[in-house]
């Protein structure tokens, strides 16, 4: 079937439609990613978003349970240079069109993907409607222009728990039965109260492997609510949207300042750069992929990180004689990592979960267990 993507600014790309028939909105991104599309879809980060992969060939290894991120795809819509009709890999469970239509997702396949991605990158993203119907290209034009901005819009509150539940080595999405995934800790247990954004399973995981029962609670949930759990330490998600509208986590961050080890990653480091009266601001195109190098302010060492975000915190905006700036993007400058001189909190923009590179970024959740263990409160 044809179907075509309409920008605000009247461009235009015309290809072959797959997935879900009919139609989705939203901001247009690109993410330069070669593998993980399954991980990506399902990124609840991405909720608001149409996105577009760089590597040209996509759903030639199928999709399976084991790689989601959350229980569904987030992305509004997906686009790429070549949609695979067919699987082949031992591990798939569906064939990734089936995938995107049974959860709804539109995909649009065989437009110059290459072009597409030259005009964000010089524009910077936009809105875009991505239809099978493609009688009235300039009506889709304006649909888009009509799309809420990403600036101002509070997106954590949509996609997080609607209640509290918990993570622990038992539950079956923590993959402990998977050999890449071993405990690193087998000392005792910590408890941690992690609060949903919009995160990842791999996350939890992680936290899992560093010996952690986990205590997942919504975005909205109050610091005096979850001191009152008694946890050994406070973890802040990923997540979707502008941070500035997320005020009621701000608070909350304030609130345990001092009071609790706290750990963000992504959406959760930027509420940390405005717990400490910092700002923020939207990139022109965002960091989206796994080729992001990050250095290591501490060690002079650079780690190739995964990146998914279209805000940072103004490295300027923070007070010096207070925060510590640890990690670097080397592409542009971006703050990359903040910790505070004096008190337990540290975070990171990347996501460290995803360990795409040669240096082992995981050591973030190790340094998280042992600030959780020499905190004295």
């Amino acid at each position: 079937m044809q179907a075509l993507l309409a920008l605000e600014d009247g461009r235009i790309f015309q290809g072959q439609g797959y997935g879900h028939p009919g139609e989705c909105q939203g901001e247009v991104v690109f993410n330069t990613s070669l593998t993980g599309y399954q991980e990506i879809a399902t990124d609840p980060s991405y909720a608001g978003q149409i996105v577009v992969l760089t590597n040209p060939q996509i759903g030639n290894y199928g999709t399976n349970q084991a790689d989601n991120e959350a229980a569904k795809p987030f992305i509004e819509g997906l686009i790429v240079r070549e949609f695979s009709p067919i699987t082949s890999n031992w591990r798939s469970e569906q064939v990734t069109d089936e995938y995107m239509e049974r959860y709804k997702v539109p995909v649009l396949a065989e437009i110059d993907t290459r072009a597409l991605v030259r005009h964000l990158r010089t524009h910077g993203v936009m809105r875009g409607v991505i239809s099978t119907d493609v009688t009235n290209p300039q009506a889709l034009v304006e649909k888009a222009r009509s799309i809420r901005k990403m600036d101002g819009t509070d997106l954590a509150k949509v996609v997080t728990t609607k209640t509290i539940y918990t993570f622990d080595e038992k539950d079956p999405r923590n993959q402990s039965n998977d050999p890449l995934l071993p405990p690193s800790h087998d000392g005792s247990q910590l408890h941690v109260v992690a609060y949903d954004f919009g995160i990842k399973q791999n996350i939890l995981r992680m936290l899992t492997r560093e010996g952690c029962r986990v205590t997942v609670v919504p975005a909205g949930t109050s610091a005096e609510d979850v001191l009152a759990m008694k946890p050994n330490g406070v973890f802040l998600s990923n997540g979707p949207g502008d941070p500035e509208p997320v005020d009621y986590a701000v608070k909350s961050i304030r609130n345990m300042l001092g009071r609790v080890p706290v750990f963000g990653i992504c959406l959760g480091h930027q509420l940390c750069g405005l717990a400490l009266g910092g700002k923020t601001y939207k990139l022109k195109f965002g960091h989206h992929g796994g080729n992001h190098p990050v250095r290591n302010n501490a060690t002079g060492k650079v780690e190739i990180t995964a990146h998914n975000h279209n805000f940072a915190v103004d490295p300027d905006s923070v007070n010096a004689n207070e925060v510590e700036l640890t990690h670097v993007d080397l592409n542009d400058n971006t703050l990359e990592g903040l910790r505070h001189k004096t008190l337990p909190l540290f975070s990171v923009q990347y996501h460290p979960e995803a360990a795409p590179g040669p240096h082992d970024s995981h050591y973030l959740f190790r340094d998280f267990r042992t600030m959780m263990e020499e905190w004295k409160g």
